[in-house]
């Protein structure tokens, strides 16, 4: 890695990839002496330490006299080249069991009934879900469906279900594409105190709206995940033409 330029910017380019390293799981040991990343690095130990303080200002590694460098917390992957529920998402992590919020037919806000495709005025099933791995609260999920696909779907038990896989089973049909939009936002006081994160701090969200195989949008959701503790990833072909 070129050393050039002021420590700041080394010190960035050096907690870039370690973060990267720290996510892909290579530091379950503990991250390597000072020394060792300076040399790796060729940079000075003082841009090691610069590095090492951003990322424990990040909440993503704890450091001390004689203990060394260690992981503080995991980030969990969320691929973005399927069209999957948190819980196929995260089945090998551990169990996703939902804290439903509400499940209620409402009138579908002009600009959602236009998503789904349904007349001014007609009802929606709106849902809100807190949604845990484990212990852990890692996304805050509001969604609302079509009313001929929702309603039967109140019929099961919402805290332990996928609504993809609800989707599919009451309609008999595939769900087909899904059209996302993902930016950072900062928590608002009520997902804040739902997701056990400060006021303020940095979360995904996604917006997605979802269609049946055949084409038919079904489901608008605005999903609100941790970004200390999810990472967004997929992979990309750039087009021939």
């Amino acid at each position: 890695m070129p050393a050039g330029g002021p420590r700041a910017d080394r010190a960035r380019r050096v907690a870039d990839v370690l973060r990267q390293q720290v996510h892909a799981g290579a530091y379950a040991a503990g991250l390597p002496a000072e020394h060792e990343l300076a040399a790796e690095f060729s940079v000075s130990r003082n841009t090691i330490r610069e590095a090492l303080a951003v990322l424990k200002r990040e909440g993503l590694i704890d450091r001390g006299p004689r203990v060394g460098t260690h992981v503080a917390q995991r980030k969990y992957d969320h691929g973005l080249d399927a069209l999957l529920g948190l819980k196929e998402t995260f089945r090998d992590f551990g169990e996703v069991r939902n804290e439903v919020r509400a499940a209620v037919a409402v009138s579908a806000p002009p600009a959602v009934a236009r998503r789904l495709r349904l007349q001014p005025g007609e009802q929606a099933v709106f849902i809100e879900r807190l949604r845990y791995l484990g212990e852990l609260p890692l996304s805050l999920d509001l969604t609302y469906l079509s009313p001929d696909v929702g309603i039967p779907v109140l019929e099961f038990a919402l805290e332990t279900n996928d609504l993809f896989a609800l989707i599919e089973r009451v309609t008999e049909q595939r769900l087909g594409t899904a059209a996302l939009a993902l930016e950072a936002i900062p928590a608002d006081a009520h997902s804040a105190a739902a997701l056990q994160v400060p006021d303020g701090a940095p979360l995904l969200m996604l917006e997605r709206l979802t269609s049946l195989d055949d084409g038919r949008p079904v489901d608008l959701e605005y999903i609100r995940m941790r970004g200390d503790r999810i990472t967004m990833r997929g992979n990309m072909m750039r087009s021939k033409t």
